[in-house]
């Protein structure tokens, strides 16, 4: 992307303050952080959110490293766990239709889908901690712990497109951002 996905901006602010207040406003009770490449720079702009930043120092060995890094922290009886990457920002409606989806369902995971295609994020019940707290890049990540417990996933159907969006490139910014403006 040539500069940290984290600070590129986003409604008026960063696209990691943005996501933060959206999941906010879809009603989470917790919010971790996990930070890794230049997390000092990062962390500045999560000043007075009231979230908890965890630092992966492993974070080059991939996302998993930062899944673990999350789950892990997570205290005992956690409900539920919904897990969103930078990259991919969605507003508190869909955040909230997916967790009350998951809520209702009283599946083990829940996932939000855009005319059949599945995105993100998705909603994972508490008493998968533990395996979330092992994936790692070589079983696929969060693909595995999906495929593990597939007869117990549900699709909550979404009227966004932004559900099956990452920002990966500039130019997956630009398009998104554009989306976004015209949708929100």
């Amino acid at each position: 992307m040539g500069s940290p996905k984290q600070l590129l901006a986003w409604d008026g602010g960063t696209l990691i303050e943005y996501q933060v207040r959206q999941l906010k406003e879809a009603g989470t009770d917790h919010i971790v952080v996990v930070l890794g490449h230049l997390a000092d720079q990062i962390r500045e702009s999560l000043t007075g959110l009231d979230v908890d930043v965890v630092i992966n120092g492993i974070y080059k060995e991939g996302r998993a490293s930062s899944v673990r890094a999350g789950a892990q922290s997570l205290k005992e009886g956690t409900e539920a766990v919904i897990i969103i990457s930078v990259d991919q920002p969605r507003p508190s409606s869909i955040i909230k239709k997916v967790m009350e989806a998951h809520k209702s369902a009283k599946s083990l995971i829940t996932i939000p889908a855009f005319r059949g295609k599945r995105g993100h994020p998705t909603v994972f019940a508490g008493q998968l901690i533990g395996e979330l707290s092992r994936v790692t890049e070589e079983n696929l990540g969060l693909r595995e712990v999906v495929t593990r417990h597939s007869d117990e996933v549900a699709t909550v159907e979404v009227d966004s497109p932004l559900v099956i969006e990452d920002l990966n490139t500039p130019e997956d910014y630009q398009r998104v951002r554009q989306m976004f403006l015209e949708i929100v």
